[in-house]
């Protein structure tokens, strides 16, 4: 069996942007996807320079095209469902879903995160008329009759500040959860309002809010919003491979993609467990394939 240099997990801009870059570097490598990217529910990608709105499969269809272009690069529409390492982390094998095997010296996490929302109505919204992220949806949104739902104090205020400045009408809800009087008083004076009523149910259809109910029986109506999800890891190939991870649930780095495991790298939002635009995504997995490189070229030479 072919021992590859390089194997990325995860075909989101991160792990596309390190394919890019190393089979530009003539690295023998394989990028695995299975197409479960955060931002395939979404319209349209905002906010990255040249591709400002384009969609997020056709972002996708257009890197891959551009990897096609490199003979040292294959490609693989599959799961990874294991990663096992040798001694000392010189060689990793790495299986799939469609039951195949490879090897290779390097690894690159590159599977990002997904959202969990503790309101399971918002995920038939959410990418139409819900979103969690101002500066990729704001002006979309802008001078709307718009809806914050959050249940942590700091996220209601810290989202609540960012949209105002897309639209000032705004609604709170906390579903359920009781603000501190500072931090009441810091939304009131801007004449923000705030229900902190428990949410029984979003109401719209394909995928665009109408109105909001509450176990009040109660209603409102908003067109839309922004969410302050919970984030997660797919998978423990972080924890397995024996990479350290901070308390606060970070994969710890030397800043360019290395993890404490040697030839185990991360990018993208799979290292912070926090989501991150499309841009610093792509440039995070620019510096790991960088860093992969620079170590192959060093231990070679």
């Amino acid at each position: 069996m072919n021992v590859l240099d390089c194997i990325i997990i995860g075909g989101g801009p991160s792990g596309l942007s390190a394919s890019l870059t190393l089979s530009r570097a003539r690295r023998n490598i394989a990028l695995f996807d299975d197409g479960t990217n955060r931002n395939r529910v979404t319209q349209a990608s905002n906010g990255f320079i040249t591709r400002d709105g384009i969609k997020p499969q056709a972002f996708k269809e257009i890197a891959l095209k551009e990897l096609e272009n490199y003979p040292s690069v294959s490609y693989f529409n599959a799961t990874v469902t294991e990663i096992i390492k040798d001694i000392g982390n010189e060689r990793f094998t790495v299986k799939t879903s469609t039951s195949e095997e490879f090897v290779s010296e390097k690894i690159i996490l590159a599977t990002g995160i997904q959202e969990i929302f503790s309101i399971p109505s918002i995920r038939e919204f959410y990418g139409k008329s819900l979103f969690s992220c101002p500066y990729c949806d704001g002006w979309e949104q802008k001078d709307k009759p718009l809806v914050v739902i959050a249940e942590k104090e700091e996220h209601i205020l810290h989202l609540t500040k960012l949209v105002y400045n897309w639209s000032q009408d705004l609604v709170v809800l906390t579903n359920g959860v009781q603000l501190s009087k500072e931090g009441k008083t810091e939304l009131q004076k801007h004449n923000i309002q705030i229900i902190s009523e428990k949410i029984k149910e979003l109401i719209g259809n394909d995928g665009y809010l109408q109105k909001i109910e509450f176990e009040t029986g109660e209603t409102i109506i908003r067109s839309a919003g922004f969410v302050a999800p919970s984030y997660y890891r797919p998978n423990q190939f972080a924890e397995k491979l024996g990479c350290d991870i901070h308390e606060n649930g970070e994969v710890i780095t030397d800043g360019v993609g290395r993890t404490t495991q040697k030839n185990v790298y991360i990018a993208g939002e799979t290292e912070r467990s926090k989501p991150s635009s499309l841009m610093i995504s792509a440039a995070k997995g620019n510096k790991a394939a960088f860093a992969v490189n620079t170590d192959l070229t060093m231990e070679r030479f």
